[in-house]
């Protein structure tokens, strides 16, 4: 029965959904336990009281809400950010970042509650598994898990459902509508369903936060966002908390349809796996953040940064946040964006996020340089002797294979 299998209290990551409903009631058959339920608000915009409500009515001993909301984008996105983090081309890791924080309260909780043992609703085949535990086991060596996906005999969406049924559980869930959705302020994911075959578009009915493009504004919005150390502060200049400032792109970004992607991506366990996701607010920041870049950071150590993305993004994906890896390479990160303060200006049109401007006393962009025109500082014959000196290798190879 796994590691768990003398567990007494029990503290489950519960959403209300499908899967954390019946394994709550599934716990309490099997092990004979009691049952915390969590529920983290992460912005996802539902009715957290029903939630718990119907935690306590499906067997939970005690149902708690935590608001998360502000620690999640202050510590957790806003970090992710700084990096300009991206999995694989297009993700922007809504999902991935939101489990660390989930699991980390879960802990907190079990430690309160004096549980013995933690749950979750992952399965054996996907990335929140490993999200989940490596946080459980960094923050708290000796806690038991319990990971019912994989040691039940429940083995599909269409057994949970009919074991919901039987227990008179209700569920979001139904065979007409069987995508696995995850939603919190940062995006939303769709997952399953007829999504499993990446030649079949999303259907237009299964997307719940951005606009259809044909239904967006046909006029163009400008927004100015203000950062200070890499930190988007201001929305057209006013000053917000992070949490309210990312909704307010939210709202928006999804009027304008940004932020939809649709992408198949390489699991950490090993299989491909195809997510369609909406992130309106995420992909204006990472825009403006790296139109603010520009201007501000040094080239090289802009580029050594850019190569630290595809290795950084992994962490957060395979679930290494806690890891020390992932802290020293924060500080990093975060050293870079000493000089990322000033103002962007962005055009949103239809799906299209559009640098319209940027502006910093710390820009390390001169006119007086950069010019065209005549200029006292930069003398182009100089270019001669560089272009010279750089091509000398070049130059020696192509006579050394005349040579031969």
């Amino acid at each position: 029965m796994g590691q768990g299998m003398n567990a007494k209290k029990v503290v489950l990551a519960y959403s209300g959904g499908l899967d954390t409903s019946v394994i709550l009631r599934w716990l309490k058959e099997q092990y004979g336990c009691e049952v915390v339920a969590f529920c983290a608000d992460l912005g996802q915009g539902e009715d957290l009281q029903a939630v718990k409500r119907k935690a306590i009515t499906t067997g939970a001993t005690k149902a708690v809400v935590g608001d998360l909301r502000e620690e999640f984008v202050k510590n957790y996105v806003f970090p992710m950010l700084r990096a300009n983090a991206v999995y694989e081309g297009s993700y922007l890791l809504g999902t991935s970042i939101a489990r660390p924080l989930i699991a980390k309260a879960q802990i907190e909780v079990a430690v309160q509650e004096r549980a013995d043992a933690v749950s979750h609703g992952a399965t054996g085949k996907g990335n929140d598994q490993v999200r989940f535990e490596l946080t459980y086991y960094s923050l708290k060596p000796g806690i038991k898990v319990i990971a019912p996906w994989r040691i039940w005999d429940l083995n599909s969406r269409t057994s949970l459902i009919a074991y919901a049924r039987k227990h008179g559980i209700p569920v979001p869930v139904t065979k007409a509508r069987p995508y696995s959705t995850d939603r919190n302020i940062f995006h939303i994911s769709y997952e399953g369903g007829v999504l499993e075959d990446p030649w079949k578009e999303p259907p237009k009915d299964m997307f719940l936060w951005c606009r259809h493009v044909e239904k967006a504004p046909n006029r163009p919005e400008y927004i100015e966002i203000d950062y200070a150390r890499g930190n988007p502060v201001a929305v057209n200049g006013r000053a917000l908390s992070p949490a309210k400032l990312l909704a307010k792109l939210n709202d928006v970004g999804a009027k304008h349809r940004i932020g939809r992607v649709d992408i198949v991506e390489n699991r950490y366990v090993g299989m491909k796996s195809r997510g369609v996701y909406e992130t309106p607010g995420g992909t204006i920041l990472h825009a403006a953040h790296r139109a603010l870049e520009s201007i501000t950071m040094d080239r090289e150590v802009l580029r050594l940064r850019d190569s630290l993305i595809p290795r950084y993004a992994e962490m957060i994906y395979y679930g290494y946040w806690f890891a020390p890896e992932r802290e020293v390479l924060q500080k990093t990160v975060d050293a870079t964006q000493a000089n990322v303060s000033g103002r962007v200006r962005l055009k949103l049109y239809k799906g299209n996020v559009v640098v319209a401007g940027r502006k910093s006393n710390a820009s390390l962009y001169d006119p007086s340089v950069a010019t065209f025109e005549k200029d006292e500082v930069y003398h182009q014959g100089d270019a001669d002797g560089f272009i010279r000196l750089n091509a000398l290798r070049l130059r020696l190879r192509r006579l050394s294979k005349a040579k031969g």
